[in-house]
């Protein structure tokens, strides 16, 4: 039996940071017990940065990548090389691949993958916005970057039948990146060295 905290406020703000990805009860305590240590204004500060972020955070209206503005910063780099776009699940993707330094293109975020054991099919991710990009006919390679999973590659292969139909070049990370693993978690060389040694994409 959880034990019950003496202050129901406190108790109300270990409830709601419990409730964050990896935090159980006992870390939402200790991180809650810190912020009371805190200055008020250092508090207030914390606070309305997550409000702030919720309130006017934007997804980028060419890559659905999260944005300031309407554009994102990598979409309006003239030094990018525009004629080539990465695929990916999410922001997260980006972050990694970014950190490589083995990239110069594009990005377009599809908000997940076709997973329908979760109920995630084609139409609830960011894919007819890909394709309207890839038929202004700016791109010249589209790179599948997605997790090696199941539902990875069950995406890149429903992707791969779409574009293949405006004759363009389709290449996946190469194979350093074993199958199963998640490009998050995959270290900064492997990953590198995936991106810069992509492959053609194929059905087999």
């Amino acid at each position: 039996m959880e034990q019950e905290l003496p202050s129901k406020l406190l108790q109300a703000a270990v409830d709601e940071l419990s409730r964050l990805p990896g935090v159980g009860k006992k870390t939402a305590l200790r991180l809650a017990l810190h912020l009371m240590k805190q200055p008020q204004t250092e508090v207030e500060r914390f606070g309305r940065s997550f409000i702030s972020m919720r309130n006017e955070i934007k997804h980028c209206a060419v890559c659905n990548v999260l944005s300031d503005t309407d554009t994102c910063d990598i979409c309006t780099n003239l030094r990018r090389d525009h004629s080539i776009v990465c695929v990916v699940e999410s922001i997260r993707e980006v972050l990694c691949i970014e950190n490589t330094q083995q990239y110069t293109g594009l990005y377009h975020v599809l908000g997940g993958i076709i997973s329908p054991i979760d109920g995630v099919g084609p139409n609830d991710l960011k894919i007819d916005m890909l394709m309207e990009r890839i038929a202004k006919g700016d791109i010249k390679e589209v790179v599948l970057a997605l997790s090696t999973t199941m539902e990875g590659e069950t995406t890149c292969y429903y992707l791969y039948k779409k574009i293949r139909e405006f004759n363009i070049e389709v290449t996946t990370i190469a194979r350093g990146v074993g199958f199963g693993d998640e490009l998050e978690y995959t270290d900064e060389l492997t990953l590198g060295r995936s991106i810069k040694n992509r492959q053609p994409f194929t059905l087999n």
